[in-house]
């Protein structure tokens, strides 16, 4: 969805983003437009009700595991990795971004 959009949403767009929606990670102006689809939408409004009472179940259900620290240290060291060669490429000549790209593909 975007902030610029002048139209409101339609029933895909909203299915689309009804996870940023429910984890509150869309812009606010997003938000309304899902709140008032939602609202006047039954499908929408059914499909959104049940997403929301699976994310709660799994939260329940699953919430309460502790993640390993080694995993977590893991997954963030590649998460840093992943930024700094995003980065590099963003930074390098269009010459060095196929390099980029040829070493990121030889390292899997």
């Amino acid at each position: 969805m975007s902030g610029d959009q002048p139209n409101p949403p339609d029933c895909s767009e909203v299915l689309d983003h009804l996870y940023e929606y429910l984890d509150h990670e869309m812009p606010d102006g997003d938000s309304a437009k899902m709140q008032e689809h939602i609202d006047e939408c039954s499908p929408c409004l059914e499909k959104y009700g049940l997403e929301q009472a699976v994310k709660k179940l799994v939260k329940r259900c699953c919430g309460q595991d502790d993640v390993p620290s080694d995993l977590r240290a893991k997954v963030l060291e590649r998460i840093d990795t992943i930024r700094d060669e995003a980065r590099a490429a963003s930074q390098a000549a269009p010459g060095d971004r196929e390099a980029v790209s040829e070493v990121r593909e030889a390292d899997r």
